[in-house]
């Protein structure tokens, strides 16, 4: 990787926690009530499912990561919301609806945990934290210094040894990580960087805004795209339309 940025090992080490709860594994369970009572989280779960995602495991996963923790303590009361919300330097958390659906198109309908997975756009840390409990390991990239340290600094109480936070260029994913189970985008391009196509293992899915006329279709909103790998070459799904951040090479 061209200029390699400091690539920091993973989360681990940033910090003791009492041992998460069996339930979850790397998850602490809530106490008390409020924004810190799991009822808040059940009730966008409950909503999660009534929206379409079925998903058992990614269900379990949104349930489990107290999102409210991951915004601005001033838009904590609409930390389980289903709409997205500003985190800094012009980015934003995606909404629970976008996240829920975007582990449960990669997943694809696996009762098993993923391998590995490369997420492209930590922003403040919250998909990464659910798709720790659905995958083996997760390294996530990002290009804004000020997010990867926010990331770190979100994730560090949660102690989830199995998450790897990287800053550098998203674009050019993370080829000593390679090959992945998995590859998830939180902001959207003209088209798929070549290097993800790459690093994606055979038999593996790749998830992605795209803009609409990059996926054949008129418009140029954006669209989510599946891509699968398989023997036979690559398979693109078309999706529904999304709004994503840009894609942006390089990092700052």
């Amino acid at each position: 990787m061209k200029e390699r940025p400091s690539f920091p090992a993973r989360v681990k080490g940033l910090g003791e926690q009492p041992k998460p709860r069996p339930a979850v594994a790397g998850i602490e369970q809530p106490q008390g009530i409020g924004l810190d009572s799991g009822a808040v989280r059940q009730r966008m779960v409950e909503k999660l499912a009534a929206l379409g995602i079925r998903d058992a495991g990614v269900l379990a996963a949104m349930a489990s990561v107290e999102r409210h923790r991951f915004v601005d303590s001033a838009l904590a009361n609409q930390g389980y919301e289903d709409t997205s919300l500003p985190i800094g330097l012009g980015q934003t958390i995606s909404k629970p609806s976008v996240v829920a659906r975007m582990a449960e198109l990669l997943r694809n309908g696996s009762a098993a945990k993923m391998g590995r997975v490369l997420e492209i756009g930590t922003g403040c840390g919250y998909q990464a934290a659910v798709l720790s409990q659905l995958a083996s390991e997760v390294y996530s990239i990002e290009r804004l210094r000020g997010l990867h340290d926010k990331a770190r600094a979100n994730l560090r109480t949660l102690f989830l040894p199995n998450v790897h936070l990287l800053f550098g260029d998203g674009m050019l994913g993370f080829p000593t990580g390679a090959p992945y189970a998995g590859i998830i985008a939180a902001a959207g391009g003209e088209a798929i960087p070549p290097a993800w196509i790459e690093q994606l293992a055979l038999g593996g899915r790749l998830v992605a805004p795209v803009s609409g006329t990059a996926s054949g279709q008129a418009s140029a909103e954006q669209v989510l795209m599946v891509v699968d790998k398989t023997a036979q070459g690559l398979r693109h799904t078309v999706l529904e339309a999304v709004h994503f951040v840009p894609l942006k090479s390089g990092f700052v």
